[in-house]
C-alpha cells in the first residue's frame, strides 16, 4: 500500500533554508510526544532540531524520558533537562524521532548512517513501536543509492578484507570513512563506516541480506520496512508519510 500523503502547515510558516525546513518537520514530530512516553532520541542534523524541541516542551511541563543513539544526543539532552535511561528499565520505546540521509519514495525505506550512529539507530528503531522521520524535501528519493553512498559499520579487525568482500559484489566504490583529522573514523562502539557507492539500488531488501551475511559487517545503514511515518519539510508545508 503506498503512504498516503498529508500536507499541513507547520507553526504557519513557510521555510525556505534547508535548516529552517528541517525545524519546521522536527516541530511536527515533537509534538506527536506525549507525558510518560519512552523516546528514542536520534542523532544528527535533524535530529538535533527534535532534541532541542522536546527540551523545549520539558522545560514546559512534559515528562518523558528518552534513550539516546549517540553519545552526543546523550549530551544534548543531558544538558537540556531531558531524563535519559536505558533497555534494562525500558526494553520496549514508544516512538523514536530521528532523520535520514535518504527517503524512498513509495516504501519509506531509508539510507541513514552518514552522521555514524547508524548501528546504535537501528537498535532504538527495532526497540520501538513507532519509527517517525523528519526530513527536508531533498532527502525523497525514487531509489536508495541516488544520491549518497550506504554506510556499512563493520569491526575494526581485518577491515580491509571485509571492504574487498563488499567490492566484489558488483560495481560498487567502498571507501573507508574518515574523520576531520583525515584518521580513520571510529563510532561510539569502536567500529569503523566503510561508505558504499552502489547507486541506485533495485533490491534494497536482497542488497541488506547481501550486506549483513559478509564476514566482518556489523549493521548497514539500509533500513528496510521499519519507518512508519515520515514528516517531510516542504516550502508548502510539512507532508506526512505513512506506509500502510
Amino acid at each position: 500500500m503506498l503512504p498516503q500523503l498529508a500536507v499541513c502547515a507547520a507553526h504557519g510558516a513557510v521555510m525556505t533554508d534547508r535548516d529552517g525546513l528541517k525545524r519546521e518537520a522536527a516541530l511536527a514530530a515533537v509534538a506527536m510526544v506525549r507525558d510518560g512516553m519512552v523516546v528514542g532520541l536520534g542523532t544528527g542534523s535533524t535530529a538535533k532540531f527534535v532534541i532541542d524541541g522536546l527540551i523545549e516542551r520539558v522545560s514546559k511541563g512534559l515528562s518523558i524520558v528518552g534513550i539516546p543513539t549517540s553519545e552526543n544526543s546523550a549530551r544534548q539532552a543531558r544538558e537540556g533537562g531531558i531524563k535519559l535511561t536505558d533497555f534494562a528499565h525500558h526494553p520496549r520505546l514508544d516512538v523514536t524521532i530521528d532523520g535520514a540521509d535518504e527517503i524512498e519514495r513509495g516504501t519509506l525505506h531509508l539510507v541513514k548512517g552518514l552522521g555514524g550512529a547508524l548501528l546504535r539507530e537501528k537498535i532504538v528503531a527495532a526497540a520501538s513501536d513507532r519509527l517517525v522521520i523528519v526530513a527536508d524535501e531533498s532527502k525523497l528519493v525514487n531509489r536508495l543509492g541516488e544520491t549518497t553512498p550506504v554506510p556499512v559499520e563493520v569491526v575494526t579487525f581485518g577491515w580491509e578484507t571485509t571492504l574487498g568482500r563488499i567490492a566484489a559484489m558488483g560495481e560498487c566504490e567502498v571507501v573507508p570513512r574518515r574523520g576531520a583529522d583525515g584518521q580513520l573514523f571510529r563510532t561510539d562502539s569502536g567500529n569503523m563506516i566503510l561508505d558504499c557507492g552502489f547507486g541506485p539500488i533495485t533490491d534494497s531488501l536482497a542488497l541488506n541480506a547481501a550486506l549483513t551475511g559478509t564476514v566482518g559487517v556489523v549493521e548497514t545503514g539500509l533500513f528496510i520496512g521499519i519507518a512508519r511515518v515520515a514528516l517531510v519539510a516542504t516550502v508548502d508545508g510539512v507532508v506526512r508519510l505513512e506506509r500502510g
